[in-house]
């Protein structure tokens, strides 16, 4: 399942850039493959660096600019969010936990021009998620793991609205 999830990131990470004509890539900006090993040794370095009480620690598993393939290893839950210009999309490598998607945002505040936080979210649809699952979250959707089952590692794909421009 875990080469399906990569297959999968790198696809989307393909295709959406191979839609940006024109757009230079620098070799800083491109990293188009990681094996599982690669994969298990950012978990491993994750987990060995996250701080006591630290929600999630991030890793770099794919790079081809303007989107980016990461690991996320939470250990604990953190803060719900609202990203307003882009889709999310989660692919769970490893634990289970439980996500919440919708509802209205609790105790917001804007982290940057794009995105909100918040201590959690009223409402929603709750959902058991684990190892080979896959999410999409909406742009301008809240989510939020609301409760994590020891850890969980997922991959995770922001994915920007396009300029509404047809190909």
């Amino acid at each position: 399942m875990r080469a399906i999830g990569i297959s999968f990131a790198l696809t989307l990470l393909t295709t959406a850039a191979l839609a940006q004509p024109g757009a230079a890539q620098s070799a800083q900006s491109i990293k188009t493959y990681s094996s599982s090993a690669d994969v298990a040794a950012l978990q491993a370095k994750a987990k060995s660096e996250r701080k006591e009480g630290q929600p999630l620690v991030v890793e770099r598993i794919l790079q081809l600019a303007p989107y980016n393939a990461n690991l996320e290893y939470r250990a604990s839950v953190g803060p719900a969010s609202i990203h307003e210009k882009e889709a999310e999309v989660f692919y769970v490598i490893d634990g289970s936990a439980t996500m919440v998607t919708g509802g209205k945002l609790l105790g917001e505040s804007r982290t940057n021009a794009e995105n909100l936080t918040g201590t959690g979210i009223e409402g929603g649809m709750s959902r058991s998620v684990a190892k080979g699952d896959f999410i999409v979250v909406p742009e301008n959707t809240p989510h939020w793991f609301s409760s994590i089952n020891g850890a969980i590692t997922l991959m995770s794909l922001h994915v920007p609205r396009s300029s509404g421009g047809t190909r």
